[in-house]
């Protein structure tokens, strides 16, 4: 089996005033969760160069906060920018930078951000990244809006979702949503593992409410892999979940989606590319494949 992890001890630590609950989020072992989501998206520049874009959406007691990290393609860092919680910083604004030959442009609009459970906007927000008026990269439904506030040719942004990683809090059913190729359908995706009284535990995966992966006998078989299939496409599935079963000092458990494309279908099936996302995993820019991926880090709530 692959090796495949989630955030360490030092990730960022988040949360959403208008969010449920404003409380930290305690695991079933007494460890506090991290709530964030790492995005990471593969831009390619008018000269056919890439730089490679990370966005980590996170939520604490003080408000939402997003840092970004961009690195050239051979992942040296060019420059990083924190967007601090929202009780001391603006919602909306843009970031001049200078990085060598670079002029690098952030600009974002979260004001009228709206979320669910997650750290990471689903509607009302738009965030773009220009390289020497370049438009690299565009998220987000008010792209119109930001458009006219920023300095940019009319360059059509051509750029791949390369990763998504998210922690997912829960008793006993965990969902997210993903879409595993660039124009294709979201899906909903829930992980439903009852631990309670069960001598012999089950666990169950569901895309869009249909089961599509089902393991018994969970306690000989708390890590493995599974393929099953998403809008046609083969999607190798890998859990682990023996801190959930056996762990004394954690009780998360990682789950990894992951399909894989031609470099050249990926980039084909991000033409035009509209602000919906998608999960890949990095690879090698270099590399002749890109794989979508999506990896869940799911923690068990009290």
């Amino acid at each position: 089996m692959r090796d495949f992890s989630c955030f360490g001890e030092n990730g960022v630590q988040v949360a959403d005033a208008a969010s449920s609950s404003s409380a930290p989020i305690i695991t079933s072992s007494g460890k506090t969760g991290q709530n964030l989501v790492t995005c990471v998206y593969q831009c390619r520049l008018r000269n056919f160069s890439c730089l490679i874009v990370t966005l980590t959406w996170s939520k604490n007691l003080m408000g939402q906060g997003l840092s970004i990290q961009i690195d050239d393609s051979t992942n040296q860092c060019l420059c990083k920018v924190e967007i601090k919680p929202w009780v001391f910083s603006k919602r909306k604004g843009f970031k001049n930078l200078e990085v060598g030959s670079k002029l690098i442009d952030i600009y974002w609009d979260l004001s009228s951000a709206r979320f669910g459970f997650s750290p990471e906007p689903v509607e009302g927000f738009c965030f773009a990244v220009v390289v020497n008026q370049d438009l690299i990269l565009m998220l987000g439904d008010m792209e119109k809006e930001l458009k006219n506030k920023m300095d940019a040719s009319n360059f059509t942004p051509n750029f791949v979702f390369v990763s998504k990683k998210e922690h997912v809090f829960g008793k006993k059913l965990y969902s997210t949503r993903a879409q595993f190729c660039g124009k294709g359908q979201i899906h909903d995706i829930v992980i439903e593992c009852d631990l309670v009284g069960m001598n012999d535990p089950c666990l169950l995966i569901r895309v869009d409410g249909k089961t599509v992966m089902q393991v018994k006998h969970l306690r000989w078989k708390f890590r493995g892999n599974y393929t099953i299939l998403v809008d046609g496409l083969p999607v190798e599935v890998y859990w682990d979940v023996y801190n959930w079963l056996f762990g004394k000092l954690t009780g998360e458990a990682n789950f990894l989606f992951q399909t894989c494309l031609s470099a050249e279908k990926m980039w084909a099936s991000q033409s035009n590319l509209d602000p919906s996302w998608s999960n890949l995993f990095r690879r090698d820019p270099h590399s002749h494949g890109l794989a979508f991926s999506l990896v869940l880090c799911v923690w068990k709530n009290e």
